[in-house]
């Protein structure tokens, strides 16, 4: 058993102050996040070094776009999530539990997870495939030791942490990969079963400001649920107004499953008109994921309008960059090589 930080008893229970959940637990019993545990009076992180899937992924399958472009990441992931989104695509890990799924995972140790991944020539590691936030002793332990060992971290989340939480991560994450499921609290209700976009804004906020951690956004676009012209434009000027124009937002095709199965995959009109509000608000860098559209996963330099990295999937395959800037003319392209 791994004790878990930020918690405090509150009578007979245990309140988590983790996660914006604020889960209060009584003996034995879990958070939503169903990894994080009362024993005896104590908050354990069940899951701390046992790894349910484990990669070596391209770092734009994350999707990572701009920072260090064509690196692999050693991608390592557990089971549970804060959330209970109703379109998960990973939802057979983010849904487990540590005894649901105990045949399945492998422990690794800190030193194990960083060894393999220079083994293999990663020079990162990223935390993905479920909910990392809630896998913060283990997370703050590997990442102290990429640290140590010259590598750079990501973490793919949701968002949904506290201000404690985040800043517990501050000096040990480069790179927080975040999704933007919409603009609207009723949006997140009924995709994600919480009350999340304010804190999820606000977190990536301090992500970027006050840690000077990397910042990219994922938006995967619903019919019907986030797809409206003024989620779009609110979701748009958020993160040009407050993360940057430079900061690259992923528009991402949505396809049927769990809950909303009965819905038609994102048209590709709406993905295009999506990529254009993104483009009105000023973005420098909107990006179509999901789909195999021309140009869609391509950099193109907001100074000059050359194709700076041009992409096939998570491939690139034309690349004409400089030291994070256009190789062309010289500009900026909010890239870390």
């Amino acid at each position: 058993m791994h004790t878990a930080q930020l918690w405090a008893p509150e009578g007979d229970r245990i309140r988590c102050g983790l996660c914006p959940n604020a889960c209060l637990i009584g003996e034995g019993a879990s958070g939503i996040c169903g990894v994080r545990r009362n024993v005896d009076g104590t908050l354990a992180a069940m899951t701390y070094g046992r790894i349910a899937s484990i990669a070596a992924d391209p770092i734009e399958k994350k999707p990572v776009f701009h920072f260090n472009p064509g690196a692999a990441v050693l991608s390592i992931g557990s089971v549970g999530c804060s959330m209970k989104c109703g379109h998960c695509q990973n939802w057979r890990i983010s849904r487990a539990t540590p005894e649901e799924d105990a045949d399945q995972l492998h422990t690794l140790t800190p030193v194990m997870v960083v060894e393999m991944a220079q083994r293999y020539r990663c020079p990162g590691v990223a935390f993905t495939y479920n909910e990392p936030v809630i896998w913060l002793e283990y997370v703050i332990d590997v990442a102290a030791e990429c640290r140590r060992r010259g590598l750079f971290t990501v973490m793919v989340t949701n968002g949904y942490i506290t201000e404690a939480g985040l800043d517990l991560l501050g000096n040990l994450i480069d790179v927080w990969r975040v999704d933007l499921k919409g603009a609207s609290e009723e949006t997140y209700r009924t995709l994600c079963h919480v009350s999340g976009a304010e804190h999820v804004r606000r977190a990536a906020e301090r992500a970027k400001h006050r840690h000077g951690m990397h910042v990219e956004v994922v938006t995967n676009i619903v019919p019907t649920v986030n797809d409206s012209v003024e989620e779009l434009r609110s979701m748009a000027a958020w993160i040009a107004e407050d993360l940057g124009v430079g900061t690259p937002w992923h528009i991402t095709r949505f396809f049927p499953y769990l809950e909303f199965a009965d819905l038609e995959p994102t048209p590709i009109e709406t993905l295009r008109r999506a990529k254009a509000i993104g483009e009105q608000a000023g973005l420098d860098y909107v990006y179509l994921g999901n789909v195999d559209e021309p140009g869609g996963e391509d950099t193109t330099c907001p100074s000059c309008g050359a194709v700076a990295v041009r992409r096939s999937g998570y491939t690139i395959i034309g690349r004409h960059t400089r030291d994070g800037t256009c190789a062309r003319c010289g500009g900026s392209l909010s890239m870390v090589e």
